[in-house]
């Protein structure tokens, strides 16, 4: 992955967040997290 490809998913990332942080009041990063942590649970039983 070259810098210019990090980067504009970063902003992209960053715009995502902020997106929903203004028109959601960020409920949609948080049930993202939430759903994140599930997987990590749920791939911690395999390991």
């Amino acid at each position: 992955m070259t810098d210019r490809i990090a980067l504009v998913l970063a902003l992209l990332i960053a715009a995502a967040i902020a997106a929903d942080a203004a028109f959601n009041s960020g409920h949609a990063s948080v049930f993202l997290l939430r759903k994140l942590g599930d997987l990590v649970q749920y791939v911690m039983i395999w390991r």
